[in-house]
């Protein structure tokens, strides 16, 4: 198994640094997920399908990641809080080139 060490500032401030599996197709959203950091049911609430920004993240540290598609950028226009690193972390596949990322929850509201 190759997993890799992610680490994840919580909407309130703290740094969950978590180890992420390269071999499951999971996204950045779904590693929140798993991991509880968020409480149930404030990321990703239409299920990973880049509809509802509940996932938006800050990307912290400079690796370089896939480009957006059309339906994730078309969200964030209409996201609050949004920045110039702002992604949605369900459209964000974990893969072993992502080892070290570092990422941010944007705040809920």
């Amino acid at each position: 198994m190759d997993d890799i060490s992610i680490s994840i500032k919580d909407r309130n401030g703290k740094t969950h640094t978590v180890t992420a599996p390269t071999d499951m197709a999971m996204n950045l959203m779904e590693l929140v997920r798993s991991y509880e950091i968020e409480e149930e049911g404030t990321i990703g609430t239409c299920g990973g399908m880049a509809m509802c920004a509940s996932c938006q993240c800050y990307i912290l540290s400079e690796h370089q990641l896939k480009e957006m598609e059309d339906d994730e950028e078309a969200m964030l226009s209409e996201a609050f809080f949004v920045k110039d690193n702002s992604r949605l972390s369900c459209q964000i596949f974990i893969t072993k080139d992502l080892d070290g990322l570092e990422f941010e929850i944007a705040p809920a509201s």
